[in-house]
C-alpha cells in the first residue's frame, strides 16, 4: 500500500504547499519526476541542457514542474528552483498541475500504485522500473489503454540502447523467432576481467563493486535476477505474449571459475551471461532463460566487454539484427527516459497515445525441454577404464558427445567433453549420473554453449 501524507518514506503532513494551480499556455509540459537518484539526478540536467532544441523541434518546452524524494535534505548534485522538492509523491502523480509523471523510484509498491494513480487522472507515464514491469506490466499496460494515454519504458530493459522501441514499432509485423544478449553489465565486467587478466570471480567482484558497476549486496545481478526481468519484458513484447520474471529460468555466474574461463578459450569460446527468449514457430512455446553461455570467439557477443550490452534479434524475415551500447548507468538510461518522455509529450500535445496491444497467453516451454550443446568437465582418476565408464554414462542418456580431450595426467586428470545438441533434461540427468561414478573426484564446469 502506497503511504500516504503523513506517513514515511513519501508522506508529507498534507498537500505540498508548493503544488499550487498553475495555468497551462498548451506548449509547455509540466513533468513530476517521482525519485531523484542516480537516474533522475542524471534527467533532470539533461532536460534542461536539451530544453531549448527539444522545443525547437517539437514547439513544446519540457519543465520538470515537480521532483518528489523521500529526503529532501540531500545534496543531489542538481539545480532546482524553491518548491520544486517534495515528499508528497502521491499529490505529484495525481496533481492536475502535472501533465506528465516520470518514475525512476524502483521496485513494485509504491510504483506501481503511483503509475496507477498517474495513469487513471490521465497522465502519460515514463518509467524504466524492470521489476515492476516483469510482474504486473500487462496490468499497467491495460491501464494506460482504457484511460489513452503512454505508458513508456525505453530505459527499463537495456539502458541507453533503444529496444523496446524498434520491437514495438519496426519490428511489429516481423515474426520475431529469438532475442538473446547481454543484458547486465555488471555480469559482462566481471567476466571481461575473469577473461582477460585472469582474475578469480571474488576479486573480479570486488573491483566491480569498487567501481560502482556492482551493488554492495550484488545477488540480483550475480545470480541473473535483474537480468531475467530484462529477458521477460523483452519476450513480452517480442512475442506478444505475456511473461512474467516468475516464468525465467535464471542462473549465475558465482559458480564460474577461472578453470572454466581457461577450457572455454583453449575451445575457441568466450564465457558470458546471456538472456535468451526463443518463440518455437511450430507451437508457439515460449522458453526465457538467463545462464552462463560459451560464445564462439568469432560471434559478435564473444567481443561486448566490460559493461555494455548487446542484444540480438532473429526474426524470418529481417534475419539478425544487433544493439548495442552502454546498459546501464544514470547518463545512458537518463537519455533513454528523455526520448521517452519527448515521445509522450508529443502525444499527448495531439491527444493521442501509442499502444502496446494485447498480450496472449504464453505456454512457457520449462528449461528441461529445450536444447543446447553443453560443456562437461571432470576431474577423475587417471586409470584404465575411466573413459569407457564415464562415456557410458552419456551414452545410457542419449547424449551424444561432439568433441572430448583429456588434460593432466595422475590426480591432475580432467576430462572435458563437449556434446552435440541436446535436451536439458537429458544432460541434468547424465550429470548427476556422473557425480555418483567412483571414478569421478570432482564435477568441474557445466555450460551450455550456443551455435555459431
Amino acid at each position: 500500500m502506497i503511504e500516504r501524507p503523513g506517513n514515511p518514506p513519501w508522506g508529507t503532513s498534507g498537500r505540498s504547499p508548493s503544488l499550487t494551480t498553475v495555468a497551462n499556455d498548451g506548449k509547455t509540459i509540466r513533468i513530476g519526476l517521482l525519485g531523484c537518484g542516480n537516474v533522475g539526478g542524471a534527467l533532470v540536467p539533461l532536460v534542461q541542457r536539451q530544453a531549448d532544441a527539444i522545443e525547437a523541434r517539437t514547439g513544446l518546452r519540457l519543465d520538470i514542474t515537480r521532483v518528489a524524494v523521500r529526503n529532501m535534505s540531500r545534496d543531489r548534485g542538481v539545480t532546482l528552483a524553491d518548491g520544486v522538492l517534495t515528499r508528497d509523491a502521491h499529490a505529484v502523480a495525481t496533481d492536475p498541475d502535472i501533465d506528465l509523471v516520470v518514475e525512476v523510484i524502483g521496485g513494485i509498491e509504491p510504483a506501481r500504485e503511483l503509475i496507477s494513480a498517474a495513469l487513471v487522472a490521465g497522465k502519460p507515464v515514463v518509467t524504466g522500473n524492470k521489476e515492476l514491469l516483469a510482474n504486473v506490466g500487462a496490468e499497467l499496460f491495460a491501464t494506460a489503454d482504457a484511460n489513452g494515454v503512454d505508458l513508456l519504458f525505453e530505459a527499463a530493459v537495456a539502458g541507453g540502447i533503444p529496444l523496446i522501441r524498434p520491437l514495438r514499432e519496426s519490428l511489429r509485423g516481423e515474426p520475431v523467432t529469438r532475442v538473446m544478449g547481454i543484458l547486465n553489465g555488471t555480469t559482462n565486467y566481471i567476466l571481461t576481467k575473469m577473461s582477460e587478466e585472469g582474475a578469480e570471480y571474488g576479486e573480479a567482484l570486488a573491483e566491480a563493486q569498487e567501481l560502482g558497476y556492482a551493488e554492495r549486496d550484488p545477488t540480483a545481478d550475480v545470480e541473473g535476477y535483474d537480468a531475467g526481468a530484462k529477458a521477460a519484458i523483452i519476450a513480452s513484447i517480442a512475442f506478444g505474449a505475456k511473461v512474467v520474471a516468475g516464468d525465467v529460468y535464471h542462473e549465475g555466474i558465482s559458480g564460474v571459475t577461472s578453470a572454466d574461463i581457461e577450457v572455454a578459450r583453449r575451445l575457441g569460446y568466450v564465457v558470458k551471461l546471456l538472456g535468451i527468449a526463443d518463440r518455437d514457430p511450430a507451437t508457439g512455446d515460449v522458453a526465457v532463460r538467463v545462464h552462463p553461455s560459451m560464445v564462439p570467439v568469432h560471434h559478435p557477443l564473444a567481443s561486448v566487454r566490460e559493461s555494455y550490452n548487446a542484444v540480438f534479434v532473429e526474426g524470418d524475415a529481417v534475419g539478425s539484427l544487433m544493439f548495442f551500447g552502454r546498459g546501464a548507468g544514470g547518463a545512458p538510461t537518463a537519455s533513454a527516459v528523455l526520448g521517452d518522455v519527448i515521445d509522450a509529450a508529443v502525444n499527448l500535445s495531439k491527444g493521442t497515445h501509442g499502444t502496446i496491444g494485447s498480450f496472449g497467453k504464453a505456454t512457457i516451454r520449462a528449461i528441461d525441454e529445450t536444447s543446447a550443446e553443453y560443456l562437461v568437465s571432470l576431474d577423475v582418476a587417471d586409470q584404465p577404464g575411466v573413459l569407457h565408464a564415464v562415456t557410458g554414462v552419456f551414452a545410457e542418456h542419449g547424449v551424444s558427445i561432439r568433441a572430448a580431450e583429456q588434460e593432466g595426467i595422475g590426480a591432475d586428470a580432467r576430462l572435458v567433453f563437449i556434446t552435440h545438441q541436446a535436451r536439458e533434461a537429458d544432460v541434468q540427468a547424465t550429470v548427476r549420473d556422473l557425480r555418483n561414478l567412483d571414478v569421478v573426484h570432482r564435477f568441474g564446469g557445466f555450460i551450455r554453449v550456443i551455435g555459431a
